[in-house]
């Protein structure tokens, strides 16, 4: 009995785990309510925005994608270079400046912020690779004007081949730097359910600024670099992404609302306009049917930029732009 009576005693003294997880669900709910504080209060979401790159930034307003953003070099002569940026939480122009600051003055050149991002419309609409699609073909038609060399970065690449598909006299060729849309573990589509969770006012922008701190953007990059990530690329995307709106299009992305469903059969089997993918390992996507891509479309060839984690033309410039250089070339008519 007094063994028992003792042991009765070490239990009642003992915390259950009711009380535990109890406890453990208040720290939580104090520390996550403490962050939509400083969030709202502290965080500043209106930080003095630099250019991309040092050339013209100008304007210009599509019916379908509202007021868009651009930097333009035209001093260069040939045939324009239009260079379009990622899709993530701190996209931007940015992402582009190594290639066009490598052909300014030698080409036309241009690079678009998209919609939700940089300077363009950051409003609270529903953003969707449609979205995306028609704000590239607005710029081609309404600011380019004639046949340009496209180059798109990741994701943008899927919404460029949709463009080159609708619109192909508005390209002379293609390339996609890193494509997503060509891993077995393709994005089936996605949640409008995840982004109303995300997206909720109470907490929507408390936990976009969890996302966009200056060590979450550099972990998120470094997934890209072999290297370091630079400071001024982590600083940038800081910058962009405390701007009014700039939730929105990412909480899109998060959820899987940007991705196109069987985009590599719709689309990148149907490209028609030479073509050059630009790849080697990348930190968020693979690339198995890239090589079945090549061998069923004539207009596709694939140079592999070796080392590099889905930016080659930030760590392996000169062979990135020898790659394109090569790839021009070979489709002058």
């Amino acid at each position: 009995m007094a063994r028992r009576r003792r042991f009765y005693r070490r239990q009642q003294r003992r915390p259950s785990l009711t009380t535990g997880i109890g406890t453990l669900a208040g720290t939580l709910a104090t520390l996550a309510g403490g962050w939509l504080i400083y969030s709202a209060a502290v965080i500043d979401h209106q930080m003095p925005l630099p250019k991309a790159v040092q050339a013209d930034r100008e304007m210009m307003f599509s019916d379908s994608a509202g007021r868009l953003s651009y930097y333009a070099d035209r001093s260069g002569s040939g045939r324009p270079v239009v260079l379009i940026h990622s899709i993530n939480a701190a996209a931007s122009a940015y992402e582009m400046s190594p290639l066009f600051n490598h052909y300014r003055g030698k080409r036309p050149v241009y690079a678009l912020d998209l919609p939700g991002y940089g300077f363009s419309e950051r409003s609270p609409r529903v953003y969707s690779p449609e979205l995306f699609t028609a704000a590239i073909l607005d710029f081609l038609s309404d600011q380019v004007r004639t046949e340009a060399d496209v180059v798109a970065l990741s994701l943008s690449s899927e919404f460029a081949a949709r463009a080159a598909v609708e619109r192909p006299d508005l390209f002379h060729s293609l390339t996609m730097i890193s494509p997503t849309g060509m891993s077995m573990k393709e994005k089936t589509g996605g949640s409008s359910s995840a982004y109303q969770a995300l997206s909720f006012p109470l907490w929507g922008q408390g936990i976009y600024d969890g996302l966009v701190t200056e060590t979450s953007i550099r972990a998120f990059l470094q997934r890209s670099f072999t290297g370091p990530v630079p400071n001024e690329m982590v600083q940038y995307a800081y910058a962009t992404s405390h701007q009014p709106g700039a939730r929105n299009a990412p909480f899109h992305f998060l959820s899987g609302l940007l991705f196109t469903p069987q985009v590599y059969e719709q689309y990148y089997l149907r490209l028609s306009v030479p073509t050059l993918v630009l790849y080697d390992r990348d930190g968020f996507t693979s690339f198995e049917w890239l090589p079945r891509l090549v061998q069923v479309n004539p207009q596709v060839q694939a140079v592999r930029i070796v080392n590099t984690l889905g930016l080659p033309h930030w760590e392996k410039l000169e062979e990135t732009a020898a790659a394109l250089e090569r790839h021009w070339e070979a489709v002058q008519v």
